[in-house]
């Protein structure tokens, strides 16, 4: 390997993975419902999208959605409000990551933020042949990294419950 690509690895290999990202835009006319707020699905759109780029920046590659856990509406969001997504990795199993995601919004002319969702999504990272793929191990460096960790462990335990009791409804 030449030195100059060997020193470029180096420094790739050296950085810190990305384990949070914040996404910050106006909701948009196209995006209301029939009771003039935001549609819950579009919410449910930019959750998605915030916890997908936090998997795919820490795995280094392509992840699938796996679950959806214990999303709360807690208040409705106005159209043209100032949103922001904050979506944070709190626990890695062997292929899976799980991603805390909370929404907040705004009215841009005070720029008073009030907690519109929260939830944790759980995403599975893939190789090119469409099956999982290990993960890079995370650790929890603060008491509210721990905190969130031992959250997303009991969020999985519920998630299990839970689809254990689905499946005995389910049509095959």
């Amino acid at each position: 390997m030449p030195v100059c690509a060997a020193r470029y690895f180096l420094q790739w290999a050296a950085m810190e993975r990305q384990h949070e990202t914040t996404l910050r835009f106006f909701a948009q006319p196209i995006e209301q419902n029939s009771l003039g707020k935001v549609h819950g699905g579009a919410v449910m759109k930019w959750i998605d999208e915030a916890g997908a780029a936090v998997a795919i920046g820490w795995s280094g590659r392509i992840c699938v959605t796996v679950y959806v856990g214990g999303i709360r509406f807690v208040k409705p969001i106005s159209i043209g409000s100032l949103i922001e997504v904050h979506a944070r990795l709190i626990y890695t199993g062997r292929t899976s990551m799980h991603v805390a995601v909370d929404v907040r919004a705004s009215d841009p002319r005070d720029g008073n933020y009030a907690q519109t969702t929260h939830c944790i999504i759980g995403y599975v990272a893939i190789d090119d042949a469409g099956q999982p793929i290990e993960v890079p191990k995370w650790a929890p460096k603060t008491p509210e990294d721990l905190a969130l960790q031992q959250h997303a462990m009991s969020a999985l335990t519920l998630s299990k419950d839970i689809e254990a009791e689905m499946r005995r409804y389910m049509r095959d």
